[in-house]
């Protein structure tokens, strides 16, 4: 008989105790403590299982689970009679960044002091401890969410000396989503306010603790050790790329493929594997997300569960507003093409607005990309970059990125529909009264990057393509920037079926007042641009004849468009 399916639920103990569905990762207790490592920071992706792992942990150690060996009984970290002995034996503090998401950093540093006072209340026993001093009470009745920087920065620091005193032993320290506070902070720009009190506390906890047994923390990104980590020297990072407990976040193809027969979905195994294989932790691939497995159990329907659990804002603010290589990669990407780029897997936020190789970094810890190969270190040149080839992970994700596409024309919805009808069927008078309403209305936000720039259509045309080939990817083989003739055109629409529909090359200028009078003259120049570089040399060279080839020149100025 198939185990229920919950979805949701968070504590060990909870899935244990209904008899829910749960698939035996406690392999992670024995790896991570014969590992001897005195802090680890684990990377994996959002619903990979990081959250019910370190409530698997601190049920394993924790002094307040003493009698509750039962709860692992039949898991395989039951079978060694030595983990038996230490289960619930340590002291632990435990706590989760995952709901801190404030607008602001006053709000963020209050979230955060109430967390951590209440853990004191929770340990008000403490108090009784005659080993703790005057001084050290003092501090303890202190602690509040309205305590000050030092105060707050050293509580976890002396919440850990207060339980040493108390059961004798070093505590272990549990963190769970550490960075969901650092991406908020680069959204909201409060950024360089956080890092400083955030680098403090962390210091504090994870360095100069000396009632420190063991730590564990995690999170989606690896944020770079500059800015929060800098004295954390004894740091143990894992990342997706790292082949440390490659297979303890995340369910395993044999795991998924029994899990299908438990509930009478074998058939379905093929469309699984299609929708939410494609994650690689380390050398170890074919990973699944648990967070789509569960509820592809629970309901047996396709669709993209992983891809919308939680808002995307971050990822869709950096592709809209990135620049044009961003995108130029982004649609290769749409294509199910793959591109070669240098990966630093610590994550610099400050650095996101204007180094595009770290939006790729960002967007492989979150598990939208996968790597399929990269250059081995021993065989690059002194001062030679180590490439990574990447792709989308899944059809999940592809699913999801499609969505997103779209969202962005979500308002002009109708006129870019309009336009793309008008287009297909050559109606010049059309695209033209279509294309101004939706530049008119979607321009800026195309082009509200740090650095706006001014009236430089490239953001926006690149986004304008990508939604083009959200749309029309059934019918066209749509690229840009790409080399054909003797130059490189703007955007070019390839027919798959050159008998029905005809090819199209689009190229953008922007009205140059010392060159051109009105913009008739820059879609003029734009035209003769592309006849003079022989941009449909490749069109005609792949057999569609001249006359079943349109050219559309788009004169810019500012959000007014014309196109001859």
């Amino acid at each position: 008989m198939a185990r229920n399916v919950a979805i949701g639920i968070q504590l060990f103990n909870e899935v244990i105790e209904k008899k829910c569905f749960y698939v035996d990762k406690t392999n992670f207790i024995k790896e991570w403590w014969e590992s001897n490592d005195s802090v680890t920071l684990i990377n994996r992706p959002r619903r990979f299982g990081k959250t019910l792992n370190m409530s698997m942990v601190e049920q394993f150690f924790s002094v307040d689970y003493k009698d509750r060996g039962d709860l692992f009984e039949g898991l395989s970290i039951w079978q060694d009679e030595n983990y038996r002995q230490i289960q619930g034996t340590y002291p632990v503090i435990s706590l989760s960044f995952a709901n801190v998401k404030e607008r602001n950093y006053q709000s963020t540093r209050k979230k955060i002091c109430q967390m951590i006072a209440e853990l004191y209340t929770r340990n008000s026993f403490l108090l009784d401890c005659p080993a703790i001093e005057e001084g050290d009470r003092a501090f303890f009745q202190r602690v509040s969410a309205d305590m000050d920087d030092v105060d707050a920065t050293m509580a976890i620091h002396y919440l850990s000396k207060f339980l040493y005193l108390y059961y004798g032993k070093k505590v272990i320290i549990l963190l769970d989503e550490y960075d969901t506070p650092m991406q908020e902070a680069y959204v909201d720009g409060y950024w360089d306010d956080l890092v400083a009190f955030t680098r403090s506390l962390f210091n504090s906890t994870f360095k100069t603790n000396p009632w420190l047994e063991r730590g564990i923390m995690t999170g989606i990104t690896r944020v770079s050790k500059e800015s929060i980590f800098s004295d954390l020297n004894n740091l143990k990072v894992v990342t997706t790329t790292s082949d440390e407990y490659a297979t303890s976040f995340g369910f395993t193809e044999e795991e998924v493929f029994a899990a299908l027969d438990e509930c009478g979905l074998s058939e379905e195994r093929g469309e699984v594997k299609r929708w939410y294989d494609g994650f690689i932790f380390g050398k170890h691939k074919d990973i699944y997300n648990p967070w789509s497995i569960l509820n592809f159990l629970d309901t047996g329907n396709f669709t993209t569960y992983w891809a919308n659990t939680s808002s995307n804002s971050l990822v869709g603010k950096l592709i809209r507003e990135g620049n044009r290589n961003v995108k130029a990669q982004f649609e290769m990407l749409l294509r199910g093409e793959t591109i070669r780029i240098p990966i630093d897997e610590q994550i610099v936020y400050n650095q996101l607005d204007h180094n595009e190789d770290a939006v790729w970094s960002l967007l492989l810890a979150s598990g939208y990309l996968k790597v399929l190969s990269y250059d081995r270190m021993e065989l690059l040149s002194p001062g030679q970059e180590q490439m990574y080839e990447l792709a989308l992970t899944n059809y999940e994700v592809v699913r999801m990125f499609d969505g997103m596409v779209r969202s962005w024309f979500m308002e002009v919805k109708g006129d870019y529909n309009d336009f793309v009808k008008a287009l297909l069927q050559g109606n010049q008078k059309a695209m033209n009264a279509y294309m101004n309403r939706v530049a008119l209305n979607t321009f800026s936000y195309f082009d509200a990057g740090s650095r706006p720039s001014g009236e430089e259509p490239e953001r926006f045309y690149h986004g304008f393509v990508l939604g083009l080939i959200v749309d029309l990817q059934d019918r066209y083989l749509i690229t840009s920037n790409r080399e054909s003739g003797f130059g490189r055109y703007d955007v070019m629409l390839e027919p798959k079926n050159p008998q029905v529909d005809d090819a199209i090359i689009l190229e953008f200028k922007v009205h140059d007042p010392e060159d051109e009078e009105t913009l008739k003259d820059t879609v003029q120049a734009a035209l003769i641009q592309i006849e003079e570089k022989q941009y449909a040399a490749q069109l005609a060279a792949r057999g569609i004849p001249t006359e079943h080839i349109r050219s559309y020149g788009f004169a810019f100025q500012g959000k007014r468009v014309l196109i001859g």
